[in-house]
């Protein structure tokens, strides 16, 4: 217990703290303005309350990613709050700030374009292809995750079956990618908003309350099924850690953000926020089940994620306390995916110069996306889960590697962007040289290789750095 609480203290330390050091290496101009105020045409550029849009931009984050990987993740033991807190504080939230920030400073464009003005055409062109493929996984993960918990509520009928629940979550997906943001996300997201939040806080209440029996860091764990944590933890826990997908969504606020000076609030604390939700969820699931990590693995294995929310959801907080809480869960993923796929038609739009002010030409780029996302729906759940986990943390490290050159140009402390950036370099080398989808080696050599690509990658960084120009009058485009 006390290793959770100790962690949680440290979540809301660093967003007060750090938090601020990164908004002053940053360099944030209040009085600048912004794209919201700028560019408006009542469909993107809008306006809107700061806290509105920390609502919104932590329920587009939070996915089913810092519930069903927390779960997964809390297979690996305490060491997961490791993670969590350091992952979110130095890295995660730093990613979500400059992913942010920058995109207010490039007039809202989405961040395969900003990659391809720091880093170049070429890795823009990649950046938009692993940007369209992890949309489309996230998208299509977070319809199939919330139809089969819907599907397993007790109804009876069609009622009952998945088939139905993802036919209803398409069609609200397709309304709310095409209607102006103002209209339906403004509107409904920050209520769904609270409600996931006042389900973190319920079934965080809870785990202390009953003095469940948290484990804490420092204590033997192995994974069940003998998986190493370095670099799997790192991957299996990303949404509340540090995550890609966030950078493609971070643009849509920036959007509408109307101060600079609000950027610490919604980007850095909307992570912070979602790492909280994350550590909640890795406790609960380490201590609820009498048996505890193998209990855990049991339940998986005989029902997946959405099993363990529902066994935790009920068993903590009663009948109609777990039931609020899993509506809770249903919602968070389905309102991450539909601003996935509102993202990709921005995506395709700023690719291919397509003004966005009609509804023909919103309904031109949807239709086809949304007829590849359903074709992905009859594809295993496990496969797509695998490679979303990989393809989102390579997201972020090139993330944070743009943002690393974007404070080079701007002549201001780029180690903030530079040490995660090397830290994430290592994660995802370690992990293809090691997994099972990549090349399957073993620690010996994964280990020591991973490690110094990221250490070497730092110190060719700083000498590149050292000698290199910052851009006319500090100021991006």
């Amino acid at each position: 217990m006390n290793s959770f609480l100790l962690a949680l203290a440290l979540l809301i330390v660093g967003y007060l703290f750090y938090g601020t050091v990164v908004e002053r290496c940053f360099g944030v101009q209040s009085e600048r303005q912004t794209p919201a105020h700028k560019l408006t045409d009542g469909i993107d550029f809008v306006p809107l309350p700061w806290y509105k849009i920390f609502l919104i931009q932590f329920l587009n984050i939070a996915g089913l990613g810092p519930i069903f990987g927390a779960i997964l993740g809390a297979l690996y033991g305490p060491m997961a709050f490791v993670w969590i807190v350091l992952g979110c504080i130095f890295a995660g939230a730093v990613h979500d700030f400059f992913s942010g920030m920058m995109s207010v400073r490039h007039s809202g464009q989405s961040i395969p374009e900003i990659v391809g003005y720091y880093l170049g055409p070429r890795v823009c062109q990649f950046m938009r292809l692993l940007s369209v493929v992890l949309l489309l996984l996230v998208g299509t993960v977070f319809m199939i995750g919330p139809a089969a918990l819907l599907s397993n509520l007790g109804f009876t009928g069609l009622l009952a079956t998945k088939g139905f629940w993802l036919a209803v979550i398409l069609a609200y997906y397709f309304v709310a990618t095409i209607l102006p943001i103002d209209k339906l996300i403004a509107r409904i997201y920050p209520i769904f908003a609270l409600a996931l939040l006042f389900m973190a806080f319920g079934i965080g209440t809870m785990l202390v309350v009953k003095g469940l029996p948290i484990p804490e860091v420092g204590m033997d764990f192995d994974h069940p099924k003998g998986l190493s944590t370095w670099p799997m933890l790192c991957i299996t826990i990303a949404c509340g850690a540090i995550s890609g997908f966030h950078a493609t969504q971070s643009p849509l606020m920036a959007r509408c953000i109307p101060c600079e000076g609000y950027g610490k609030r919604v980007f850095y604390g909307a992570m912070v926020a979602e790492g909280v939700v994350t550590l909640i969820w890795a406790a609960a699931a380490m201590a609820f089940f009498p048996e505890g990590i193998e209990g855990l693995s049991a339940v998986l294995d005989q029902g997946g994620p959405s099993l363990v929310v529902n066994e935790i959801a009920t068993g903590l907080m009663g009948t109609v306390g777990g039931m609020l809480a899993i509506l809770g869960v249903i919602a968070c993923p389905i309102t991450s995916g539909d601003t996935a796929f509102r993202s990709l038609r921005l995506i395709f739009a700023d690719m291919f110069k397509i003004k966005q002010n009609s509804m023909a030409r919103r309904l031109m780029l949807a239709v086809p996306l949304f007829a590849t996302g359903y074709m992905l729906t009859l594809v295993d759940f496990s496969i797509i889960w695998r490679y979303f986990a990989f393809s989102n943390q390579a997201l972020a490290t090139i993330v944070l590697w743009t943002a690393s050159v974007y404070m080079v140009r701007q002549a201001r402390n780029y180690w903030v962007a530079l040490l995660p950036a090397g830290f994430m370099t290592a994660v995802c080398s370690t992990y293809i040289l090691m997994a099972p989808e990549g090349l399957g080696l073993s620690s010996d050599i994964g280990w020591p290789v991973g490690i110094v690509l990221g250490l070497s990658s730092i110190v060719v960084f700083a000498i590149w750095a050292s000698s290199a120009q910052p851009e006319r009058d500090n100021e991006p485009v």
